[in-house]
C-alpha cells in the first residue's frame, strides 16, 4: 500500500533558523536508503508559501489568493510517498524521519502526518 508522509512546520523559520547541513545530509542518506530498498516512490521539499497560491471554491465562486498565508500556523514543508506493507511500518518510517530532526535540529517544531493513499479498486474513502 502507498502512504504519503506530509511534513508540517512553522512558516516562520526565523525562530529556528535554516535547516542544519547535518540534517540535510542525514535526510539525504535516509532517502537514498529508502529508494534503494524500494520503499520510497517520491519525495520533495516545498518552498515558502510566499512563492505559492491557494485556490478556494466556496458557494460556487473560485478565488485565488497569493501567498504568503499569514493566517496559517503550520504549512506543508515537504512530502514523501512510500510503498509499505502496513500503517505500523509507515509510522516507523515517519518516526525515523522525525528522529533526524530531533537529533540534528532540536529547535524545530513540526509534525509528520501519515496517510494511506487511495488505490485503484478501493471503495469510497
Amino acid at each position: 500500500m502507498r502512504y504519503m508522509m506530509i511534513v508540517k512546520g512553522d512558516e516562520n523559520l526565523d525562530r529556528s533558523g535554516p535547516p542544519p547541513q547535518a540534517l540535510m545530509d542525514a535526510m539525504d542518506k535516509l532517502g537514498k536508503e529508502s529508494i534503494k530498498s524500494g520503499k520510497m516512490i517520491s519525495f520533495g521539499g516545498l518552498l515558502r508559501t510566499s512563492q505559492g497560491a491557494r485556490l478556494r471554491l466556496a458557494d460556487g465562486k473560485l478565488t485565488v489568493t497569493d501567498g504568503p498565508f499569514t493566517e496559517a500556523k503550520e504549512v506543508i514543508g515537504g512530502f514523501s510517498i512510500m510503498n509499505l506493507s502496513s500503517k505500523e511500518e509507515a509510522i516507523e518510517e515517519a518516526r525515523k524521519f522525525m528522529e533526524l530532526h530531533r537529533i540534528h535540529w532540536p529547535e524545530w517544531n513540526g509534525e509528520t502526518e501519515v496517510r494511506a493513499m487511495f488505490e485503484e479498486g478501493d471503495g469510497p474513502a
